[in-house]
Parts: structure tokens; sequence; C-alpha cells
């Protein structure tokens, strides 16, 4: 069964801090305090995990707020998403500006020419594998205090907060996540820029895959 809810908190951002690093150095959340009129949201942003073969990869995008929608940025607080298309719901692997590019039909690789031409019109979104520390500093310049914030994700289950701001599908099956994988329920934390637009910071598992069936499960290699 996918995650028990999905939704976006919209808000504005009093500030961030990293967790206090265990005896290797390491920490494994970047966490934001979100004002709303019900109060304030506590976020857990994965930079890392605690299972040391398993590591996170990032991608940060710009995004237009047409993107977004039907999400209504100015309804501040926690809003409940329906895990479909069309929603406002997230999906990394589906919705057409979080997902990397669709493959060209081409039985070779094209030459140089077309390439550069196809990465002009449908540029890479590759993602990006690092430390803690270079998957921190992807985000931490995004996060100014003050700016709008929308945060897609769980919600917490007690108090105010939202966790779960990652890809939450492709888990494999011998994973202790199988059973939460779902498609158009996977989080990210957006941040407004004074021009309107939102820089996306989205966050996976290097565990997760790539391609994933209805059910949000692994596709077989």
């Amino acid at each position: 069964m996918p995650l028990e809810n999905y939704g976006v908190l919209s808000g504005t951002l009093h500030r961030h801090f990293r967790d206090d690093p265990d005896d290797q150095g390491r920490w494994f959340h970047v966490h934001l305090e979100v004002d709303t009129p019900a109060g304030r949201y506590a976020c857990a942003i994965d930079v890392d995990s605690k299972h040391s073969s398993t590591g996170v990869q990032w991608k940060v995008l710009t995004l237009y707020p047409s993107v977004l929608e039907p999400v209504d940025p100015a309804a501040t607080g926690f809003h409940d998403l329906s895990r479909a298309s069309g929603s406002g719901a997230l999906d990394y692997l589906r919705h057409p500006a979080l997902a990397d590019r669709a493959g060209c039909l081409f039985v070779r690789r094209p030459p140089g020419w077309l390439q550069g031409l196809i990465d002009r019109v449908s540029p890479p979104r590759p993602w990006i594998s690092g430390s803690y520390l270079e998957a921190s500093q992807a985000l931490e310049p995004l996060l100014v205090p003050g700016r709008q914030v929308l945060v897609f994700g769980e919600p917490f289950d007690e108090g105010l907060g939202v966790h779960n701001v990652h890809q939450n599908q492709g888990d494999p099956r011998d994973s202790q996540w199988w059973d939460d994988n779902g498609i158009w329920q996977d989080g990210a934390t957006l941040v407004r820029r004074p021009d309107g637009r939102y820089d996306a910071f989205l966050s996976r598992f290097s565990t997760q895959a790539d391609a994933t069936d209805q059910d949000g499960h692994p596709l077989p290699a």
C-alpha cells in the first residue's frame, strides 16, 4: 500500500539547520521550520542514509508556477493531495517537469550536431550522487528565511511536521519500505524565487528504481 497520507505544506521559511553529527561527523537530515497560521511546522529533508551501503542522490530544478497547478501556494498550511496525475501531486518518474527526458528512438547514438540540438530542446536532468555534505550544500543555498516554501511529503502522525520528503516509490522488495511504494506521492522541497519561479530540491535513495509499475514497485531490469 502507498503512504498513509500525502500532501503539500505551504508556508514561510523561518530557518533551517542540520542534525547533530554522529561520531563519524555525518548528519542525515537538513531540518526546515516553516511558519503557517496553524503554527510552525518541522520538516526533515534527507541528505544521507543511516544504512552505510545506501547513498542519496539529488537534483535541483527551476520550475514555473504553472507546473504546480492546481496547487495554490497562497493557501498556507498543509493540504492533502490525491495520488493521481493532475491533482498537484508529484511523481519523479511520470511528471513531465520532473522526469528525466524521454529517450530518443535511435538505434545508434545520433551525430554530435543532432545530439546538441536534442540537448538544447530537452536538456537532460541527471541525478547527482555524492556525500551528505555535498547534498546539504546543494540544498542549503535555496533555503532563504522569509521566502515561501512548498514541502511535499507525508504529514506527521502527531504534531505539525512533514517527512518522507523524497522519492516514495521504487524501493526493492526486500526493503522495509516496500509497502510504502506508490505512484504520484513523491516528496520535494520548493522555494519561491523573487521572480516567481521555484527552485526545487528532489532526492532519492540509490537503491530506489528508475522505473516502476502502477503500484510504485520496481519494474524488472
